[in-house]
């Protein structure tokens, strides 16, 4: 999710014209050999960067203060959506269609199943201008999908009360990606293709950004890292390794996630018998089928306090907690009463309008700074690694869709 039930139903229905950035600036090998690139952060963007750059050619080192997914990550936890309703954004709908062809062609490298094509299952209510707008797209990308009304959906879902639900969509190519594990394989996989892995802390001086583009990367401990290129793809830490650019731009809030217990012996809340599930209403709940013996998977998309990533207590709140087991008795009434078996708090790290950030630092045009994919941005990991490498490599502009002027202008 990306932003609030305001933000998402304001969008209106515009024709599939064009409905992918500009990513066909192809990577010259010789450039990228000739390359030495430093990235900071290995979630799903730096990550993916990374091994982006390195299959091209590029000398690469990642750095990550705590380790992939660890818990103050963004790309932590157990479970990431993959879903293709974008409303009339349609690029970003043409990134889900390829990122799903290359999370398939990253599982079949490794031999391990990532993905779990559950579908989702959009539960919509009287506006429904952003559900309604993305359907062209899907279409014009080959994401199949079904419009059920209400009596379909309680037929097809028989577990889930619809009061309130005026149709349902459900997508079919969609589900869900095991986030953490992801992570962790595709730091191994770039540590194997011979990239240099740091499990390491940058040293956050005011001069960062021209340190950088003229020595590479300082770490906490005083070790100098050359560099020719820099990126910056560390979530909720950019406003802090950069605030006088990216202090206004990239707001972490807390969010929390609930995995409830089952029934013993209750199959139809498991992965195979219930979708990845969103319900757009006010507030916006979504959550997952019962998997990996962790249970019901419950989170509120309301924005929540602002939060510090590394300083933070992480412990639930009893009114989040209230109000999701409320939520659950009426939409889910065989869960009432549920035990909550586990929580996590995790954090959005958002822009003000929900989209990504990828652009070059107003003053060192060799440091790049990715970020702004919280609640939406795991399942497009590939996508936004392959496009910021062919970025960093060319020297190439980006879409002004991604960069920061639009916050300036605005």
């Amino acid at each position: 999710m990306t932003r609030d039930r305001t933000q998402w139903a304001s969008r209106t229905t515009e024709p599939p014209t064009n409905v992918s950035f500009d990513d066909d600036a192809a990577i010259d090998p010789a450039a990228a050999r000739s390359l030495r690139v430093v990235v900071v952060g290995a979630g799903a963007f730096g990550g993916w960067t990374a091994l982006h750059l390195l299959r091209a050619g590029a000398d690469v080192t990642l750095v990550d203060a705590w380790g992939p997914a660890n818990a103050r990550a963004s790309s932590g936890g157990v479970t990431r959506a993959m879903r293709g309703v974008y409303g009339s954004d349609g690029a970003y709908v043409a990134w889900t269609a390829r990122a799903l062809q290359m999370w398939r062609a990253f599982e079949a490298e490794e031999g391990s199943s990532l993905f779990r094509r559950t579908g989702v299952l959009w539960m919509v209510g009287d506006d429904d201008r952003y559900v309604r707008a993305s359907l062209p797209y899907l279409t014009e990308c080959g994401l199949p999908f079904d419009e059920l009304d209400v009596a379909a959906a309680a037929a097809r879902f028989p577990q889930i009360n619809f009061d309130g639900v005026e149709w349902a969509l459900v997508e079919h190519e969609a589900g869900f990606l095991y986030a953490a594990t992801a992570c962790g394989m595709v730091r191994d996989r770039f540590v194997a293709e011979g990239g240099t892995y740091l499990q390491q802390t940058v040293r956050v001086d005011a001069d960062v950004a021209q340190q950088c583009a003229s020595a590479g990367v300082t770490l906490a401990d005083g070790t100098s890292l050359d560099a020719d290129r820099v990126v910056f793809a560390c979530g909720p830490w950019l406003a802090d390794l950069f605030p006088d650019v990216m202090g206004d731009v990239i707001v972490s809030t807390r969010q929390e996630v609930y995995y409830m217990g089952t029934p013993a012996g209750d199959a139809r809340f498991d992965e195979g018998r219930l979708p990845v599930w969103i319900d757009f209403d006010e507030p916006m709940y979504y959550g997952f089928p019962a998997t990996s013996s962790r249970g019901f998977k419950i989170g509120d998309d309301t924005r929540g306090a602002k939060l510090d990533p590394t300083t933070a207590d992480r412990s639930p709140t009893p009114e989040g907690l209230r109000r999701a087991q409320q939520y659950i008795e009426r939409r889910f009434p065989a869960l009432a009463g549920a035990p909550m078996l586990e929580a996590r708090v995790c954090q959005y790290a958002n822009t003000p309008d929900g989209h990504f950030v990828i652009d070059r630092h107003p003053e060192g045009k060799d440091v790049w700074l990715v970020g702004g994919g919280s609640g939406h941005g795991f399942k497009l990991g590939p996508v936004v690694g392959e496009y910021v490498a062919q970025r960093v490599v060319a020297e190439a502009d980006v879409d002004p869709f991604l960069s920061l002027t639009r916050f300036a202008e605005s």
